[in-house]
């Protein structure tokens, strides 16, 4: 039992999951589960409590028991007790001080990557202000690699998403070529598929492939497939680089996403056999999003945002190239406007980012959502400053596939010209060779870069 008060109200919280769920800041999905602070003064209260907790006390309790939850079992399986003495003096409050004073930094942070668990993340994203988890994510730089080096500080990726609503080759050809000419594709070019089946994920394997390999593109691409038809796919000898598969926080929600922790393991180590990377051994993508386990009610009166970071603990199991949260696309229900997505992203970057993951986001909402393109520019922005690994890179920010917005092309050159950032050195070298951008990351449209342009489409229709 937890006891706070303010002013004259006292307020007490059963256990530590209902602590780190009323002391979350206010988002639809935890009303919607019925876990959310009944008022802002209980919310308060609940932070406070939170700030003076010790670390120590989240190794005493667990959220969800180990017995009955392989995601449990597996955080007590990586925690570090070494590295934990560095900070097991801390509390919540203490621990968010050291993150923003001046003798943290990478390096310390990089070293106490296992002592922290995903609910003391949580727990620490929980009592900072937008511009805290802005600044504790700029001091963490994780970088990964495969065909291209992804992360380093001054640089910031793109993942060219050229979906397609009936999976058509021509139309996807088209939109990798705007994306190219446009500097994105340095993160993955990847394709969710309208269809998830053999026939067509191998299409567009091998569509993927051929633009890759007969330009001699430094990048990566995947078809964003359940991890079973990746693994079909590679045991038929597919062009596949990356593994993709959507993961949450609790063993019942990625069983409802049909993946096991030992899948996961068995997929990876077959990408790793074959033996497609260059500069790094990288295979893995992964997806995750607040207010998925909530969607498959494999939840547990646990608050979405704890929820979220303890799928970081499954990410970093398996070393992946790329981690992104979806932030506003699953709906209102669960970030109910630009405020909501806007806070959401940021923390999910940050936990994402100290518990050492190469984290992207998604900038992104539903038509239904209260949140606009304004939204998605802050957000944008705070996420440029805050050193996001990478964006993802749609024709026009509209997916017309997938049914909601993102962000373009030309959203990741505003936050390379106005930062000052580039792309992967290795693909900001192959750009600047076919003349596609200049010094200063501009697409400068010369001679050279129409070497892209003759049968681009065309070449691979069918």
């Amino acid at each position: 039992m937890f006891r706070s008060s303010i002013g004259t109200f006292r307020f007490q919280f059963a256990d530590l999951k209902t602590l780190l769920a009323k002391a979350t800041p206010l988002r639809s999905g935890d009303q919607l589960a019925g876990v959310a602070a009944e008022s802002g003064r209980e919310r308060v209260a609940a932070q406070f409590c939170l700030a003076d907790l010790p670390l120590d006390q989240f190794l005493k309790e667990e959220i969800l028991p180990s017995e009955k939850d392989d995601v449990s079992a597996l955080i007590q399986k990586q925690f570090d007790p070494v590295a934990f003495k560095k900070i097991n003096h801390l509390t919540v409050g203490g621990l968010r001080d050291f993150i923003l004073s001046e003798d943290c930094d990478s390096d310390f942070i990089a070293s106490i990557r296992y002592a922290l668990t995903p609910e003391m993340v949580a727990a620490v994203s929980k009592i900072m202000s937008l511009q805290d988890l802005v600044l504790g994510a700029q001091k963490c730089r994780v970088v990964t690699k495969f065909r291209n080096t992804i992360g380093e500080k001054g640089r910031i990726s793109v993942r060219l998403q050229p979906n397609h609503p009936t999976d058509d080759l021509t139309g996807v050809a088209a939109s990798i070529l705007d994306g190219l000419l446009l500097g994105a594709g340095d993160a993955v070019i990847g394709i969710n598929p309208a269809t998830d089946n053999l026939p067509t994920a191998r299409k567009l394997l091998h569509l993927m492939d051929s633009i890759r390999t007969k330009y001699e593109i430094p990048t990566q691409s995947c078809v964003l497939c359940h991890v079973t038809t990746s693994m079909e796919l590679m045991s038929e000898n597919a062009p596949l680089d990356l593994v993709f598969q959507s993961i949450g926080g609790t063993q019942k929600l990625n069983e409802s996403f049909g993946v096991s922790l030992g899948i996961l393991k068995e997929a990876r180590e077959q990408a790793l056999s074959m033996n497609r990377y260059t500069v790094g051994n990288d295979v893995m993508y992964f997806e995750t999003g607040q207010g998925s386990a909530l969607s498959a009610n494999a939840h547990f009166g646990i608050d979405q945002q704890t929820l979220e970071t303890r799928a970081y603990a499954v990410a970093r199991e398996f070393s992946p190239l790329l981690v992104n949260t979806v932030v506003g696309f699953i709906g209102p229900e669960y970030l109910f406007n630009g405020k909501q997505i806007i806070r959401a992203g940021l923390e999910d970057h940050f936990c994402g980012k100290i518990m050492g993951l190469p984290m992207g986001v998604d900038i992104c909402y539903t038509n239904h959502a209260d949140a606009d393109s304004d939204d998605m520019d802050l957000l944008l922005t705070m996420l440029g400053v805050a050193g996001c690994n990478y964006i993802m890179g749609i024709p026009g920010s509209d997916d017309v596939m997938l049914s909601y917005q993102s962000t373009s092309f030309h959203d990741a050159l505003y936050l390379r010209q106005s930062l000052n950032l580039k792309p992967a050195p290795e693909f900001e070298a192959w750009l600047q060779k076919m003349g596609v951008v200049g010094k200063n990351q501009l697409p400068t449209w010369k001679e050279d870069s129409m070497r892209l342009l003759p049968g681009f489409a065309g070449e691979f229709h069918g």
